[in-house]
């Protein structure tokens, strides 16, 4: 694979350093996660598929889900309120499609006291989402993120048109800040329930550049088939890595 950014790459002549931005909304300040110039990176997708098919099939896709999963969304919500106590739902701040931040949804799998600890983000966050050894996870939280059942709420944000079913996976700002300005072109899409670093590269120890250049390929080649193949590849691939 070409160096993302290197000469006669796709991404060449990206500029060389990120930062941050704010820009003023009717009600809210929102802070966009772009490069310094926003015209450095385009936008390499587009069309049809990527502009009406696949996001009414998300929102149609994501509905139907919510009603079939709603007896385990159920049950899991009892049984955290009851170990647990009230706030069952994580909120946390991840950055979307254009860099716009948004709020993603999971089922809660700490305890309180422990969730309010500051994480420091390490250079390979991009390993650690789900590591089956946090001391910060309850014995429940650890079983349901094994199943993939605590990221369920995220069909919530499918919905809401924040998130995709298949797309990179939505980072945090923290890591967006460190980003190169190439690697902003991964937010040329909306992020993701499940993707190609999904089926390919989780539980095998991949480094966050390499997690990267595998959202830019997914980026590059969006379309029906890639995102069938993706979808079908999944349930194997979540059996496969449970835990990491």
């Amino acid at each position: 694979m070409a160096q993302v950014g290197a000469p006669g790459s796709r991404w060449e002549g990206v500029a060389d350093a990120t930062h941050p931005i704010e820009t003023a909304t009717r009600t809210r300040t929102r802070r966009l996660f772009v490069a310094p110039d926003p015209t450095s990176v385009t936008r390499p997708v587009g069309g049809l598929y990527v502009d009406v098919v696949k996001p009414a099939f998300d929102r149609l896709v994501a509905a139907a889900l919510l009603v079939l999963v709603s007896p385990v969304l159920a049950l899991t919500a009892i049984a955290l309120r009851a170990t647990l106590g009230r706030g069952i739902i994580y909120r946390q701040q991840r950055v979307g499609r254009d860099g716009v931040p948004f709020t993603v949804l999971k089922f809660r799998t700490m305890q309180a006291d422990r969730r309010q600890q500051r994480v420091t983000v390490e250079v390979d966050r991009r390993v650690t989402h789900k590591s089956a050894n946090d001391p910060r996870h309850t014995r429940l939280g650890r079983l349901i993120r094994a199943a993939g059942i605590d990221e369920l709420p995220q069909l919530v944000n499918v919905v809401r048109g924040e998130m995709s079913i298949i797309g990179p996976r939505p980072e945090l700002p923290a890591v967006v800040d460190r980003y190169q300005p190439w690697e902003h072109a991964r937010h040329a899409v909306k992020p993701g329930i499940t993707g190609l670093w999904q089926i390919r590269e989780r539980g095998r120890g991949a480094q966050m550049h390499e997690c990267v250049d595998i959202d830019l390929e997914y980026v590059d080649s969006i379309g029906f088939w890639t995102d069938l193949r993706i979808l079908l590849a999944t349930p194997y691939h979540l059996l496969l890595c449970r835990g990491e």
